[in-house]
């Protein structure tokens, strides 16, 4: 619960008239004992009734209080005034079974202008103490600014005096740097010239370089001048020959093939003839082989010796009509560089007349001593 105790027109230990106005919070104890207590008093009541009881015992309080206090420990210090009418009514409403939470002074004023004349006093005791105060103020300004004064000029004196031996030492120390950077000049001065002699030479030797190089160029160049004109050379002089010599040598080489293509299809031509007509032989060969065999069954009672005289007999005219065609024939083209190869293809012939002999007669020549050395067969 929330209470406003006021106390009109009361007067403090000095007689002065004030009315005060707090503010007081409130509320029924909880613990059971006290609760019990609570609601001895206030059994029946409702909430009003009860703020009344305890508003009525805080004004109490606060009236005693109040005379026993001055205007200006009641102005000055609210709270510790609070703080006393908390701690004398605390007992009281506890007895009741209430608690006070918090409890402060909301407002004091007087009807005859005490308060205010009070300030006024003290607005002119402080007034007073600000003037003493300035005009302290001032004279301890105008010490404090002799004595700074005084302070300034002996700080110039000695910074002036410090200023001269800093400027003669400067002077000095700028006597030595400048002799020292005159030393540094000159050694810098030479050593830019030996400097610029050496890059001189270095100049000197890259244009050098630069020159050999443009030599060696010019040189590869006349290089690949001379390579142009000998491929221009070969393009226009001996390129040209070349193609007209492997022009001839291709017509030549060609009218060689055709000579040589003819020889051979003159020759397979006659090949073919003789084939033809060797056919037509081995048919009467073989046909006359039959007739000999007929002969040879009725010439068996003559025996082998008589046999072999009949096919002597006869081989020259076999030879003769073997060789019928060729006496047609005006030349024949052996296509060989090969001298031996001649030889070998006319032994391989005297080699197949004993077969074709025996094929054709049924009798074997190779028996026959001079047949053999004739013919060179081994058996």
């Amino acid at each position: 619960m929330t209470l406003q105790p006021r106390c009109e027109d009361v007067e403090t230990a000095e007689g002065v008239a004030l009315t005060v106005t707090g503010v007081a919070q409130v509320k029924i104890m909880t613990e059971k004992e006290l609760l019990a207590v609570a609601c001895e008093q206030f059994l029946g009541k409702n909430v009003q009734d009860i703020k009344n009881v305890v508003l009525q015992t805080l004004e109490g309080h606060l009236r005693s209080i109040l005379g026993t206090l001055t205007v200006e420990q009641i102005y000055q210090d609210r709270d510790q005034f609070a703080k006393l009418v908390r701690e004398v009514a605390a007992p009281d409403v506890g007895r009741m079974g209430i608690e006070i939470l918090s409890f402060t002074i909301k407002d004091v004023y007087d009807k005859v202008d005490y308060l205010s004349s009070l300030g006024k006093t003290q607005t002119a005791v402080v007034q007073r103490d600000a003037d003493i105060g300035v005009a302290e103020a001032e004279r301890d300004a105008g010490i404090r600014e002799a004595e700074c004064k005084k302070e300034m000029l002996d700080v110039k004196f000695m910074a002036d005096t410090k200023i001269a031996d800093s400027k003669r030492a400067f002077e000095l120390q700028k006597s030595a740097f400048s002799e020292e950077v005159n030393i540094k000049t000159a050694e810098a001065q030479l050593a830019y010239e030996l400097q610029g002699a050496r890059e001189q030479q270095k100049i000197r030797q890259e244009e050098i370089e630069i020159e050999v190089v443009q030599r060696k160029k010019q040189i590869d160049v006349e290089a690949q001048e001379i390579l142009r004109t000998d491929k221009e050379l070969i393009a226009t002089v001996r390129r040209p020959a070349e193609a007209e010599a492997h022009r001839i040598q291709q017509i030549a080489e060609g009218e060689k093939v055709k000579q040589v293509l003819l020889a051979q299809a003159e020759a397979e031509k006659i090949r073919k003839i003789g084939e033809a007509e060797a056919a037509v032989i081995e048919a009467m060969g073989k046909a006359e082989a039959e007739r000999m065999k007929l002969k040879a069954e009725a010439y068996q009672k003559y025996g082998d010796a008589a046999k072999m005289a009949l096919v002597l007999e006869a081989l020259p005219q076999i030879a003769a009509k073997i060789a019928a065609p060729l006496t047609k024939v005006d030349e024949i083209v052996v296509l060989s560089g090969d001298n031996s190869k001649v030889t070998s293809e006319v032994n391989r012939l005297l080699a197949e007349l004993p077969a074709s002999v025996h094929a054709l007669t049924g009798v074997d020549l190779s028996k026959i001593p001079l047949i053999k050395k004739a013919t060179g067969v081994q058996v």
